[in-house]
Formats: structure tokens, C-alpha cells, sequence
């Protein structure tokens, strides 16, 4: 869309990591998937804006253009840390459903039952093989199942 002189794109995104059956893998994605968001005057830009290339349609509610207003935007960039692709690591809390995503035990799920303080590692509760043990692992090793956009919120 920055093809365009007098219109103003905004797209933020969010960098973080994943299990995969490869280990963690970095992902990048649209803080609102399939979403961005263009300043422009309306009456003068409205057509080529509509007819640009990836554009499906400019959101609307019964006819009427959706106009988000300037402090909702800035909002989003404060939350944002003033970047457009905000890298989010993914910490664990007590009670956070994980995934261990490396090491011999990889693809098991459990609950964090403690973090050792001082120390790069926590204790996971997890159901193996129809019982439940606790084990300690690296946090490096593990990772929140909790979904990008609540950890960034929380961060």
C-alpha cells in the first residue's frame, strides 16, 4: 500500500516463537490477521486505495467506512513499544500449560508447578505414559501455551 503517496499504512506484527515437530521455530503474524490499517483522505483516495493490489475490501458497517480514531492507533503503538513487529518471548508463569519443545521429552504438555529462582529452570508436572511426574527441565526448554497477544499484554 505505501505505493500510494498521501496514504499511511500500519501494520503490526508480532516475532515469537512456536513448537514444532523441528523444535522452537520463529514466527512472524499480523497482531489482527488479515487486517491493516491506512490513513488517506477518503474523497481522494478512496478508489485507488479500494483497487490496490492485496486490498479484498476497506472494512465497513452498513455502508459506512469504518474510522478508527487517532488515539486508538496510538494506543496500539504504545502497546506496540513504538515498532511495527514486536518480538515476543514467551516467559512462564505458575499454572502456564507448556510444551516442551526440546530435549528427549519434546512434544509432552504439563502444567509449571514451580520456578526455581536463580536458576534457568522450572518444575513441570507432566502425564506420561498414564501417570504423572514432576520433572525439572531448562525454560529454555519449554514454552507457554498461552497465545502471543496475551503474553504481550502482560509484558
Amino acid at each position: 500500500m505505501s505505493q500510494f503517496e498521501g496514504v499511511e499504512t500500519y501494520c503490526p506484527r508480532l516475532r515469537f516463537q512456536r513448537s514444532t515437530p523441528r523444535g522452537k521455530v520463529w514466527f512472524v503474524e499480523a497482531l489482527f490477521p488479515s487486517y491493516f490499517f491506512a490513513r488517506f483522505i477518503y474523497a481522494d483516495m478512496y478508489r485507488a486505495v479500494r483497487h490496490a493490489h492485496n486490498v479484498i475490501r476497506i472494512v465497513d458497517f452498513g455502508g459506512k467506512t469504518v474510522c478508527v480514531p487517532d488515539q486508538v492507533i496510538e494506543d496500539l503503538r504504545n502497546e506496540m513499544h513504538g515498532e511495527e513487529l514486536r518480538e515476543i518471548h514467551h516467559g512462564v508463569q505458575i499454572g502456564d500449560t507448556v510444551e516442551v519443545a526440546d530435549g528427549p521429552m519434546r512434544g509432552l504438555k504439563g502444567i509449571v508447578e514451580a520456578i526455581k529462582d536463580g536458576q534457568d529452570r522450572v518444575k513441570v508436572l507432566l502425564e506420561f505414559l498414564g501417570r504423572s511426574s514432576l520433572v525439572e527441565v531448562s525454560k529454555a526448554q519449554v514454552l507457554s501455551e498461552r497465545s502471543p497477544r496475551d503474553i504481550m499484554v502482560a509484558q
